[in-house]
């Protein structure tokens, strides 16, 4: 009989299907990459999505966040996520946190309860900490590396954080991960040069670290990747 996954079955079979159903992932971070991932994963036909973001979508975001519109500007990320995911499966259960992963919020969240970690935030702080309570739990986790100053989307690979070279993120992920204790850790990362990016409105006269610059084509690529390679590992 005929569903929405019918055609997903042609490639993985149904008995993946069913697997991924039962399959439980957390995505820290909705936004560019995040919002991508989540997309994806839902589509694919995971059965239970975590959403953890604090953020709200703004004007900027529309240039390269699938959910964010005209008409979601204003709105919790992760709420618009949520009613975007359960219209294109209405089965799937959606947990949403309205919080920002860090170090001083970590506690709040268990990971033996999930079949697999998304790490698609900005703070190194943060990316730190979700490898470490990966880690600790032993819970697989994929992390995303610089979408930001890029331009050639053919340039990211998926590598062991220890192989990376080039991206300014992983050289300090790679440093601070093995002051840790940690050498290991997939990434999507990109050999591709950063470019430097022109003065934000959103930063001028105030002392902040610069806004990058991005486009449509870049972090949706990576999100991409990042739920390819979520799925790949959950049916093996």
């Amino acid at each position: 009989m005929l569903n929405q996954f019918s055609r997903t079955a042609l490639l993985i079979g149904e008995e993946s299907i069913e697997k991924l159903q039962k399959m439980r992932v957390a995505v820290f971070g909705v936004g560019g990459v995040g919002g991508f991932v989540v997309e994806a994963l839902a589509r694919a036909g995971v059965g239970t999505l975590d959403l953890i973001d604090n953020d709200t979508v703004s004007l900027t975001n529309i240039n390269r966040q699938i959910i964010a519109l005209h008409s979601t500007i204003g709105q919790s990320k992760v709420q618009v996520a949520k009613a975007r995911v359960l219209d294109i499966n209405p089965d799937i259960k959606v947990n949403v946190h309205e919080t920002f992963y860090l170090p001083e919020t970590a506690e709040a969240f268990d990971f033996t309860q999930y079949d697999y970690v998304v790490d698609a935030i900005d703070t190194v702080a943060g990316k730190l900490m979700l490898v470490e309570q990966a880690n600790r739990t032993k819970t697989p986790i994929i992390s995303a590396m610089g979408a930001g100053n890029k331009m050639d989307p053919s340039a990211f690979l998926v590598e062991d954080i220890s192989k990376t070279s080039v991206c300014p993120l992983a050289k300090v992920m790679r440093r601070e991960l093995k002051k840790r204790g940690i050498y290991h850790l997939k990434v999507v990362y990109s050999k591709e040069q950063p470019l430097t990016p022109g003065q934000s409105e959103e930063t001028k006269g105030r002392m902040q670290r610069p806004v990058p610059g991005s486009i449509s084509f870049v972090p949706s690529v990576v999100g991409l990747i990042l739920a390819g390679e979520v799925i790949k590992d959950l049916i093996k």
